[in-house]
C-alpha cells in the first residue's frame, strides 16, 4: 500500500492549517483589527503561524511517503530472517523538528527468529 493520503488531501490540510493561521494574523474581515504595533510584533505572529502550519505540512508529508503504511514486514535488519511480521498496533510519536513537534504515524515489525522490534518502513 502506497500512501496513507492523496495528494489532494495532504496539500487541503496544509491549506487549511495555512488559511487559519492567516486568518488570525490577517483578517479578511476589514472591520477586524490587526494586532501588534510594532515589528517585533509581526514577526512574533509569523513565528507563531510557522509554529502551526509548516509541523502540519510535515506531517501531511510523511503520510504522502510510498512506504508509509506496508503490509509485509521484510527480512529483519539484525538477523536477516524472513519470519517477521507488522505488529496491528501502530505508534504515534511526537518528533521535535526544527519547526516544532511533528507526530507521525509508525509501524513497528517484529522478527520470529531473533526477537527484534524494527520499522518496517526504515523510518
Amino acid at each position: 500500500m502506497p500512501a496513507r493520503i492523496s495528494r489532494q488531501e495532504a496539500r487541503e490540510a496544509a491549506r487549511q492549517a495555512f488559511e487559519a493561521s492567516l486568518d488570525r494574523m490577517m483578517p479578511a474581515d476589514e472591520s477586524k483589527p490587526l494586532k501588534g504595533a510594532k515589528f517585533i510584533d509581526w514577526e512574533n505572529q509569523i513565528e507563531q503561524m510557522a509554529q502551526v502550519v509548516l509541523p502540519t505540512v510535515l506531517e501531511q508529508r510523511a503520510l504522502l511517503e510510498e512506504n508509509a503504511h506496508v503490509e509485509q514486514a521484510g527480512h529483519c535488519p539484525y538477523c536477516g530472517s524472513p519470519r517477521t511480521y507488522v505488529e496491528k498496533q501502530s505508534t504515534r510519536p511526537e518528533i521535535l523538528s526544527p519547526h516544532g513537534p511533528v507526530v507521525i504515524e509508525k509501524q513497528q515489525a517484529r522478527c520470529h527468529g531473533c526477537g527484534g522490534s524494527f520499522s518496517p518502513s526504515g523510518s
